[in-house]
């Protein structure tokens, strides 16, 4: 006799998990540039605010905006 368990998983939680991830590994000093967030978004196929919501999450402030998108 053979058990297979499916488990279904959330996308958009593990997108999130793993936008958090890379803004805490490319993070110095509890700041990310704005061109390294716009490239995190535009890598991750999300929405800039996406990555703004995590950034205030995480305590991370953003720096050098140059679209004021964050």
């Amino acid at each position: 006799m053979t058990l297979c368990v499916l488990f279904w998983v959330d996308s958009g939680l593990l997108m999130k998990k793993e936008l958090k991830e890379e803004m805490l590994k490319k993070a110095s000093n509890g700041k990310l540039s704005c061109a390294a967030a716009r490239k995190l978004a535009e890598n991750l196929g999300i929405s800039y605010k996406e990555v703004g919501d995590a950034a205030n999450e995480l305590g991370i402030k953003i720096k050098d905006c140059q679209l004021g998108c964050f």
